[in-house]
């Protein structure tokens, strides 16, 4: 995500005493005129009744917010003389305003002080509540402004210019990645496992059929256990996006863990993919670097589901209204569940009461296109008494994330230079370089082809999937073995669906 750097001016003339505001302004961006006016006079300054320009620039788009009362309010006080506008030259200015001079913290204060370094800044005076959240940046000097009158004090140098203490980039590196919950607590299911332990090295879309209790929910909620751990890097980049959401606070200012985000299937079209009259990320975009979990699939509105379609190809979204555009991030790994039918206990017949239409209309509901862009899809049984007494002896999620960080530590090697990071998003190009079968392979790939009747497409899912089965055994080629898997993956679907 980027932003646009706005520079405000203010110029003190002769005239009829007021304030005026220009610059394609948004009606609480104009209301911020009074806030600061007021919290002026409430501070005691008085100022000389004179006509006050002042003009936010570039005037070619829209500026929304309260992000821009501090800045206004210093371009007041420079205009008449209280420090020197040079003194700003290499700073920036965000902060909310009461009535009373406080200086409040605003949303998306990571994502503008990421712009402001990029843009060559060296300064920030943000309000104290954000500072935390802003000193994840690294590279800039930060100043926590109380309150009208301490940042007036500071710029006339009445008080020292004192830069606000940094976080500890090294101490909190480690205190990344730590998660409540471990794929050791889920109880059987073998088949379930290693299908989340394939999606997870690949990244590879995910779709669980099992009645309820057979532990669904509980394997999705673990999946960002197993995945890559996170790094600074690329724990900013999604911090950056809750951020500008105002879902970060002072004491947690980073995401440390992996994003997983579970929406109700009764949400809307504009909550999944972001949007409003002031567009803000939605729930795709909160779950970027993470799980999105669709728990009842086909519960969910047929446009929520179609909405999804583009941004797991595109992997980022954008937002139209008719004032302005906004492309969000949405680079998410898909997880979804469902019963087999609206009862949970088809093909079970002794308890499933469902009719054959009933059965139909049900899975009917996900639409091909959308199970296209599924690679595994796995059925979960119902878990039996011995595996609730059995569960003392699972894998742990470290040991599994072992498998898993290796795998993607070769699918980087091998993809360098190329627009994708892992095998489930290779194209049909990526797959004809890097998924060749040897003589016996192929061979068995041409007799499921005529034997399962595939398309082109469920063609190229088994062997991205077979791709990454065979990077967690650390084998060069892809082995019968790998296609075999693979195969039953596809069949799973082909069970409820059919080809």
């Amino acid at each position: 995500m980027e932003g646009k750097n706005v520079t405000v001016e203010a110029d003190v003339s002769d005239g009829l005493p007021g304030l005026i505001l220009v610059g394609y302004l948004a009606s609480e961006v104009r209301e911020g005129g009074d806030r600061v006016r007021t919290a002026i006079k409430n501070l005691g300054l008085s100022l000389p009744p004179k006509k006050i320009t002042i003009n936010l620039s570039p005037a070619d788009f829209r500026k929304e917010g309260t992000g821009f009362d501090l800045a206004i309010a210093a371009a007041i006080l420079s205009a008449y003389g209280g420090f020197r506008a040079k003194d700003l030259k290499d700073a920036v200015l965000f902060g909310e305003l009461g009535l009373d001079g406080t200086v409040r913290g605003i949303p998306g204060v990571m994502a503008l002080t990421d712009q402001a370094r990029e843009s060559g800044f060296k300064r920030v005076f943000l309000p104290v509540e954000n500072v935390n959240e802003a000193s994840v940046i690294g590279g800039m000097e930060l100043y926590g402004i109380r309150d009208l009158r301490h940042l007036l004090e500071v710029l006339s140098g009445k008080l020292p210019m004192q830069a606000e203490s940094t976080i500890n980039m090294d101490e909190l590196q480690n205190s990344m990645n730590r998660y409540e919950v471990d794929f050791s607590e889920l109880s059987g299911q073998p088949l379930l496992r290693r299908a989340a332990e394939v999606a997870a090295a690949g990244k590879h879309n995910l779709l669980i059929v099992g009645p309820a209790g057979a532990g669904k929910t509980m394997l999705a909620k673990r999946m960002p256990t197993i995945m890559p751990g996170l790094d600074i890097a690329e724990s900013i980049e999604i911090s950056k996006i809750y951020s500008v959401s105002h879902l970060l606070t002072a004491k947690e200012p980073l995401i440390r863990i992996r994003p997983f985000r579970a929406p109700h299937h009764t949400v809307s079209v504009q909550a999944l993919t972001g949007g409003g009259r002031r567009p803000k990320p939605g729930e795709i975009s909160l779950a970027t670097g993470g799980i999105l979990f669709l728990d009842e699939f086909p519960e969910f509105s047929r446009a929520a589901l179609e909405t999804l379609r583009q941004p797991l190809e595109e992997r980022e979204v954008t937002v139209s209204r008719v004032e302005a555009s906004v492309t969000y991030p949405a680079n998410f790994q898909l997880v979804a569940a469902m019963n087999p039918c609206p009862c949970g206990h088809f093909p079970d017949r002794s308890r499933c009461r469902c009719t054959d239409g009933q059965i139909t209309r049900y899975l009917q509901k996900v639409s091909g296109p959308m199970l296209d862009r599924i690679d595994i899809c796995v059925e979960a049984a119902p878990i039996t008494y011995g595996d609730i007494k059995s569960s003392g002896n699972n894998e742990s999620s470290r040991e599994i994330r072992a498998r898993v960080e290796q795998a993607r530590k070769i699918q980087r090697e091998r993809f360098a230079g190329e627009n994708v990071r892992c095998n489930g998003e290779m194209s049909g190009r990526h797959i004809r370089k890097f998924c060749g079968l040897g003589r016996e392979e192929e061979k068995f790939m041409e007799e499921i082809f005529e034997k399962l009747a595939l398309s082109a497409r469920m063609h190229d899912r088994i062997l991205k999937v077979a791709r990454t089965t065979a990077d967690l055994a650390e084998e060069e080629k892809i082995r019968l073995a790998d296609l075999c898997e693979a195969v039953s993956y596809v069949k799973s679907r082909d069970k409820f669906w059919g080809n």
